[in-house]
């Protein structure tokens, strides 16, 4: 049997046309699964909630009683009393508990303090759950359930009016004032009010406002409540807070109530930008719990929300 002589280098062209081909089919696959890697990376949410508390740390601060001044606590003797200090959970402030199959934070509020994140977080979307419990304490036994998210969170515990948390911006969660802005110590920016020119504590937030110096820098406290109550009451609430650069974002059951900008924090008279730190959860005098705690990173604001600054970004 003789073979052709052409069958052989057409035999070696069509082997190497299938090399070729599978060698692009290679190639597409790897790109679309490096585009679709790259997409669930950027769009991945990260848990921060485990049995160990493991991506957290936590401080406590004293027994505050009631008629607080703001000023360091004395004993009978009037000798200063120091700080429980950090991560000495002392009756158990902070603990993990399991309700219906899912990690649960409870905080007691017996004392003040915080739990923080180990990490600083920039440019980011948290998202979690809140749910009041029962128990109340002093020096808060006869004012609404209180607790916070405290976000670009820097520095030490203790630098604020109670003693109990570091410079930060403040999410309340509190019942009757989700979503309220406070600054916490030396912090500020500017938020839309309805009434900027009011010299109290009760601007409100309006997102056809006027931008108002608020906190440190700024011509009224560090006080603004939010726009609208979207509590739902005796239920989780679902709470997420947006930051991306000098921004951020309240947002209660999916409802916008409060948004800052050009965020700074006063040190040595200077004001620096303050776009980054850690996440505080407030222990303040109230039982509550969070759950369904997640995080992910965010490469811009998102475009529904960049009206609502009055730039476009």
């Amino acid at each position: 049997m003789q073979i052709s002589r052409k069958l052989v280098p057409d035999q070696l062209i069509r082997n190497n046309m299938r090399v070729v081909i599978i060698s692009l089919r290679i190639f597409v696959i790897a790109i679309l699964v490096g585009i679709i890697y790259s997409f669930d990376k950027k769009e991945e949410w990260m848990p921060l909630l485990d049995k160990e508390l493991s991506a957290w740390e936590m401080y406590l601060s004293f027994k505050h009683q009631t008629n607080y001044n703001g000023q360091t606590l004395k004993d009978e003797d009037g000798k200063e009393l120091m700080p429980i200090g950090y991560n000495k959970n002392v009756n158990q402030v902070f603990s993990i508990i399991e309700q219906e199959g899912a990690l649960v934070l409870r905080i007691s509020g017996e004392i003040y303090g915080c739990v923080f994140t180990k990490k600083e977080f920039e440019n980011y979307h948290l998202k979690l759950k809140v749910k009041w419990g029962t128990k109340k304490w002093v020096p808060r036994l006869n004012e609404p359930m209180d607790s916070g998210i405290l976000y670009h969170s820097h520095g030490e515990c203790g630098v604020d009016y109670w003693k109990s948390w570091m410079q930060a911006h403040e999410f309340q969660i509190m019942e009757g004032g989700f979503g309220d802005y406070w600054c916490i110590a030396a912090t500020g920016g500017l938020i839309k009010m309805d009434n900027p020119n009011a010299r109290n504590d009760m601007g409100i937030y309006d997102p056809e406002g006027i931008d108002t110096p608020m906190g440190a820098g700024g011509l009224r406290s560090g006080f603004v409540r939010h726009s609208k109550d979207y509590e739902k009451s005796g239920e989780w609430n679902t709470v997420e807070l947006i930051c991306f650069e000098d921004k951020s974002l309240h947002i209660v059951n999916g409802h916008v109530v409060m948004a800052l900008s050009k965020s700074v924090y006063l040190e040595d008279s200077i004001f620096h930008p303050l776009v980054k730190g850690k996440i505080q959860l407030q222990s303040e005098a109230a039982e509550v719990y969070y759950k369904d705690i997640q995080i992910r990173n965010i490469e811009s604001l998102p475009d529904n929300y960049k009206d609502l600054f009055g730039d476009g970004q």
